[in-house]
């Protein structure tokens, strides 16, 4: 039989079932398989993996791929094993007579792709078992770990460069859905990647609708949120401490909605029992730390919601990134106020990082802030940080209801001269009080009734107040002082307002729109799509997964089943042509969802 005159499409269409190659993936490939070293920069959902998976299968030998989690080497060994590909992973999971099974499998040459962790990739006994074998090629997945500047650095990552030493003539390619130009040269640095050619690829992401709320009560909003435009689908919440998850899942579930906790102090088989569920399950609310998440394939997460706020740009947008992998439509939901602000200066100011760390940290955390204050197009804002142009989406909250803008000049002067007539000792609520002119026990303790700011504020209200003081400390007008609870001082460029040589504009709170997101899931699936045989195709993959331990989109993603639920082909050949249907999978669930078609 003649080969192919594009091997590495014939792969593409044959084994994963997909009819062509999306944005630079054919590049890349053709790049790698070549033995050329390369970074690839691609969001999430993006196609990452095959920029590795298919050189893996094209090279001689076996690819080693280097994955930070557990979950991620399972879902991606499980997923390719259903496409025929022989894969496995040596992770802390398997016990010593798996592991060393494995590792003869290597030596063997009877893998195609190994997935292992990077701790134990650079052990003695496994850098002799690779010499002993044939490699293919190098794959470094979430490469961003090697930032210690980032939000999910791992120390561990730091030793990977040893592999262009130990092995200079195996390719090596690092992925990463998210990185800032510094992040970017940091891990060319550190992985000794100098000679490989960078694949950046848009950092848009179109079916994610970004939405930031003025946070009252968060945990109510984030209900109503779920229960109107989400109710009984997947999702996962994220918040900053352990204690915060344990009381927002525990109440989430005595209101109706299937939560489970996880972080980092549950113990092991709690939390590998709630990431099955997730995984396994649909409808499932997963409330988290960012320990959660890295690398889970799960495509069908209809929400993101943040109840604290992120520390960067880069989490921000790597966590809701989770959300709408399928290209079905998401949201990227956060609530947000002053207190986050203040919570998370107090943690950069107490790290026990260096100065130059806590400069960076700084800085990146300005940046969100003004991506969170924004009255343009908040995506125009996300992208612009990673070096992307792009026009108004017309799919995030400040263009689907463009907030108001107003001349806070004099009310920011006011709330300057409060802060310092009280001696810049006092937190946002006293200052309230002031302003408003409050008669409280603290205000006569500290005779702030009887300075001239007292009262002359009067014209709003506390949530008006709230938020005036809010963005002067996103704008950079005042500061908190964590070592005095939280009290708000002034900065060197308040002094320009205070003088009334610079106006200050602020966004004005708006009540957003509340549109239905299952509504626009549903507009998303192909036109004279079958909904009740959808329905009888997704009982179908849930009875096939649960037989053999397997997450449902392991056996077929939403989409695949969605195209079938539309075409409702009438033979094999006929649900050959469907994307996502590989020779494999034809094979072996061909004549059972034809049945499912049939009724």
């Amino acid at each position: 039989m003649p080969s192919p005159e594009n091997p590495a499409l014939h792969l593409l269409q044959t084994t994963f079932g997909h009819p062509a190659f999306r944005g630079r993936q054919e590049e890349i490939v053709s790049h790698v398989t070549g033995g050329g070293d390369a970074l690839v920069l691609m969001p999430t959902g993006g196609g990452k993996s095959l920029c590795y998976q298919l050189p893996a299968l094209l090279r001689d030998g076996t690819a080693l791929v280097v994955s930070p989690l557990i979950a991620l080497m399972q879902d991606q060994v499980a997923a390719l094993t259903q496409l025929g590909v022989r894969a496995a992973f040596l992770n802390s999971s398997l016990d010593a007579r798996a592991a060393f099974e494995t590792e003869r499998a290597l030596c063997a040459g009877k893998l195609d792709l190994l997935y292992v962790a990077p701790e134990r990739l650079v052990m003695p006994r496994m850098l002799d078992a690779l010499a002993q074998s044939r490699i293919a090629l190098f794959a470094i997945d979430e490469a961003h770990c090697v930032s210690q500047w980032g939000h999910d650095f791992r120390p561990e990552y730091l030793q990977l460069s040893l592999l262009h030493e130990r092995f200079p003539s195996v390719p090596r390619i690092a992925l990463t859905a998210t990185a800032d130009p510094q992040t970017r040269e940091e891990i060319i640095h550190r992985l000794a990647l100098d000679e490989a050619q960078v694949f950046i690829s848009s950092f848009d992401r179109p079916n994610i609708r970004y939405r930031i709320v003025d946070k009252s009560d968060a945990r109510t909003q984030l209900l109503r949120f779920i229960r109107e435009e989400h109710p009984g689908e997947s999702g996962i919440v994220y918040c900053l401490s352990r204690k915060k998850v344990d009381e927002t899942a525990a109440w989430l579930a005595t209101q109706g909605v299937r939560a489970l906790p996880y972080h980092a102090g549950m113990d092991t088989a709690s939390r590998s029992a709630h990431q099955g569920r997730f995984q396994s399950d649909e409808g499932i609310v997963v409330v988290a730390t960012i320990a959660f998440g890295m690398g889970i394939d799960k495509p069908d997460v209809r929400f993101v919601a943040h109840l604290d706020l992120p520390k960067s740009i880069e989490g921000y947008y790597q966590e809701t990134g989770r959300a709408g992998r399928d290209g079905l439509p998401a949201d990227a939901w956060m609530a947000y106020g002053l207190g986050d602000v203040v919570q998370q200066r107090r943690m950069i100011d107490q790290s026990e990082g260096s100065e130059a760390y806590k400069r960076v940290s700084l800085t990146k955390l300005e940046a969100l802030l003004g991506l969170c204050e924004s009255a343009a197009c908040r995506r125009v804002r996300l992208l612009e940080y990673f070096g992307e142009a792009s026009a108004a989406c017309g799919n995030c909250d400040t263009c689907l209801e463009p907030p108001e803008t107003w001349d806070a000049t004099e009310a920011a002067r006011k709330a300057l001269s409060c802060m310092y007539r009280t001696g810049q000792r006092f937190g946002a609520g006293h200052l309230i009080d002031v302003l408003r002119g409050r008669i409280t026990d603290r205000m006569t303790q500290w005779d702030h009734d009887k300075l001239s700011v007292f009262g002359i504020g009067a014209d709003l209200d506390d949530d008006a107040w709230r938020n005036v003081f809010r963005q002067l400390v996103a704008l950079g007008f005042a500061r908190p002082d964590h070592e005095a609870y939280g009290a708000l001082r002034l900065t060197e460029q308040s002094r320009a307002v205070l003088k009334g040589e610079k106006p200050v504009e602020m966004r004005r709170t708006v009540t957003r729109a509340r549109g239905s997101s299952r509504k626009r899931v549903q507009a998303a699936l192909p036109a004279g799509a079958d909904e009740a045989l959808l329905g009888r195709l997704k009982a179908w993959r849930a009875n096939e997964a649960r037989e053999q331990s397997v997450p449902a989109y392991v056996i077929f993603h939403d989409s695949t089943l969605a195209a079938i639920a539309a075409e409702q082909p009438e033979d094999l050949t006929a649900l050959a042509t469907i994307s996502g249907i590989g020779a494999k999978k034809l094979e072996r669930y061909g004549p059972a969802v034809l049945c499912v078609i049939r009724g």
